[in-house]
């Protein structure tokens, strides 16, 4: 058996067209009903050998409000935006266009003074490759989008460019297991529900 790492997306999490740069707003009463809504169904994830977070607010809350009591990584961050931190992607192109084209276009690129697109994938895909690899080991990780992107890039040794086409909704889960340096997509079997008349 493989080490499997099982990703949660924080509540209060949005499309990649409106997601916030480095959001530090807390979990607002829209996330925590979210929370609550699905909490039944995510929290057999607290079983996990090892529970982590981002230290975004709302990853943080997200894990205690599901009951995992994670351990907060900072290798789980957002990708450093430097002076775009707290714009949307709409909102950065508003203020600098060229700017943002050139971000989009090169994952080397780093107009807005941070870190480049690269770099965070390499920061998370570092930490994913760097957790016990004992067999059977079930890890959970609560974070932001981004970071989610981030990781299924670097496991899946996709392109750069495919973080773009990478849309992680709100309290959705996605495993990968394998080995540092091997990693493969999971997805798993939802039971049968019956059919209503």
């Amino acid at each position: 058996m493989a080490l499997r790492v099982t990703f949660v997306a924080a509540a209060g999490s949005s499309t990649v067209l409106s997601e916030r740069f480095e959001d530090s707003r807390p979990l607002d009463q829209a996330g925590w009903s979210e929370v609550q809504r699905v909490a039944h169904e995510l929290l057999p994830l607290a079983a996990a050998d090892l529970r982590y977070c981002s230290p975004a607010p709302r990853s943080r809350a997200t894990g205690e409000g599901l009951g995992y009591a994670p351990l907060v990584q900072l290798a789980l961050r957002d990708c450093d935006m430097g002076r775009w931190r707290g714009l949307t992607l709409g909102e950065a192109m508003a203020r600098e266009p060229e700017a943002v084209d050139a971000w989009l276009a090169d994952p080397r690129s780093t107009p807005h003074g941070g870190e480049c697109l690269l770099d965070f994938i390499g920061r998370v895909g570092g930490w994913l490759d760097t957790r016990p690899a004992e067999d059977g080991c079930r890890v959970v990780a609560v974070a932001e989008p981004s970071v989610i992107r981030a990781a299924l890039v670097y496991a899946l040794k996709a392109p750069p460019a495919t973080y773009w086409n990478i849309d992680v909704r709100s309290l959705s889960t996605i495993s990968v297991a394998g080995r540092p340096g091997r990693w493969s997509l999971r997805l798993e079997s939802v039971p049968a529900q019956p059919l209503r008349a």
